[in-house]
């Protein structure tokens, strides 16, 4: 059978009388020598035995009123109560050292508490209002946490749903194939198009994984709603402009020829008013083929071509200004040739003209990366006031400008997928056009891959 080990209080209770026998031993020794009387030798040996007893008595008390002291400490912390503290000593003290740092970490934890329950007030207020739907898995695919929106996207209370399996959900999909893709169909009754994005957490050691599913329907939806209202904004604008000036003249002419008392040179006023009406209404006609012509641009027929001749040739149709071609590597484009022409062309007759207000220059060059090419057009004009409608179709701030030259070039930009950025330099007066296209055809690549 094995021994039991002695507590720590009793190993030190056994050390401090351990100490007193060389002691006794002396005092026994000395005692018979002296030839004291057996009785009073007797009384003085079991004083000092006496004494010596209280005194292990007492260090072996204060030793663990000390442990308790620091065990309570520990298991306050232990059970998350951070508000006990330990009486601190001053001075040189191993015990208070102890003490000490048992009150700084407790202090640590307590504000770290704090802070851990802050931010899950927060979570917690941020996933109730998110109209994003979060869901967590663990690695029995079963769900064991899901948002006010989650729950709504389900169609069914928590309750009836934490525990369940994705099969049994009817969500498996989502936590299979690639971690972020879109889903098209039916959710809890609820057709539409989901964006959902996989990530995998851990959770006392357990793999969890996290899905986040968000409705593109809704944000298609505002977005669609908002075009149509900057389209319908922009035609009523237009047609108010055209049709106030028609029906006012027509009205005019109208009275005119009802008249019995009609001026002598009442013809040549119809005819105004006729050649009136007839401009205005090419004028719209204009405006509503510009409308075609950015809704069906068709798309672009890819062909090699070679950047620098299809540069030079642009910049020989510019005569109203001295275009610097600047020296540019040679690169060979996967593009429709005419739409990119058309692009290069509106870029140089609006840096074209915004140069000849100021009686400034105009470059064109281009960059080369593994990737792509940045083709750069820089003007000395004034600069842009107003870039935030630059893209917009029909604004214009020049006089007898269409409006759709800019538009029309982005549209031919993101068809070869690149894109067109114009900005005021930074290094001077004027603006800068940054035009930069892919050098294969990224459809083509997806599609052989």
């Amino acid at each position: 059978m094995r021994r039991r080990r002695p507590s720590h209080e009793q190993q030190v209770f056994r050390l401090a009388l351990a100490g007193a026998i060389p002691a006794l031993a002396a005092c026994a020794i000395l005692l018979a020598r002296l030839g004291v009387d057996t009785r009073l030798g007797g009384t003085i040996f079991g004083a000092i035995a006496f004494f010596w007893l209280a005194c292990a008595l007492a260090v072996r008390g204060r030793v663990v009123r000390s442990l308790q002291t620091i065990a309570n400490l520990i298991g306050g912390v232990r059970e998350s109560d951070y508000s006990v503290r330990g009486r601190e000593i001053s001075g040189e003290d191993a015990l208070g050292d102890v003490v000490w740092e048992i009150n700084q970490l407790t202090e640590i934890l307590q504000q770290q508490r704090f802070g851990a329950i802050e931010s899950a007030a927060l979570l917690k207020a941020v996933m109730t209002k998110i109209e994003i739907a979060i869901f967590a898995f663990d690695d029995d695919e079963r769900l064991r946490l899901a948002n006010r929106a989650g729950e709504r996207l389900l169609g069914a209370p928590l309750d009836r749903v934490l525990g369940r399996t994705a099969r049994d959900l009817g969500v498996a999909e989502w936590l299979s194939g690639p971690p972020a893709k879109t889903h098209h169909g039916p959710i809890a009754g609820r057709t539409g198009r989901w964006a959902v994005r996989r990530s995998v957490f851990r959770e006392k050691g357990r793999p969890q994984q996290l899905v986040v599913v968000a409705d593109l329907q809704q944000a298609l939806r505002e977005e669609e709603r908002q075009a149509w209202q900057r389209i319908i904004r922009v035609l009523g604008h237009e047609l108010n402009n055209s049709l106030a000036p028609i029906q006012s003249i027509a009205e005019s002419l109208q009275g005119i020829s009802a008249g019995r008392d009609r001026a002598e040179d009442w013809e040549s006023d119809l005819r105004r008013g006729l050649q009136v009406i007839a401009a205005r209404a090419a004028a719209l006609s204009r405006f509503m083929e510009g409308y075609r012509q950015l809704a069906r641009l068709p798309a672009p027929q890819r062909r090699p071509v070679a950047l620098a001749e299809l540069a030079r040739r642009v910049v020989r149709l510019e005569t109203r200004i001295g275009v610097a071609l600047e020296a540019s590597p040679e690169v060979v484009l996967d593009a429709d040739a005419d739409q990119l022409e058309q692009l290069l062309i509106n870029l140089l007759r609006n840096a074209a003209d915004a140069a000849l207000e100021t009686a400034g220059a105009v470059s064109l060059s281009w960059k080369r990366s593994a990737d792509d090419v940045a083709i750069t057009v820089i003007d000395s004009g004034p600069g842009l006031a107003n870039t935030a409608n630059l893209f917009v179709p029909f604004f214009t701030t020049k006089p007898g400008g269409s409006g759709i030259g800019l538009s029309l070039s982005r549209q031919i930009a993101e068809a070869h997928g690149g894109s067109l950025l114009l900005e005021n330099r930074t290094d001077g007066h004027g603006c800068v056009a940054r035009l930069v296209l892919p050098l294969s055809d990224p459809g083509a690549e997806a599609s052989a891959s």
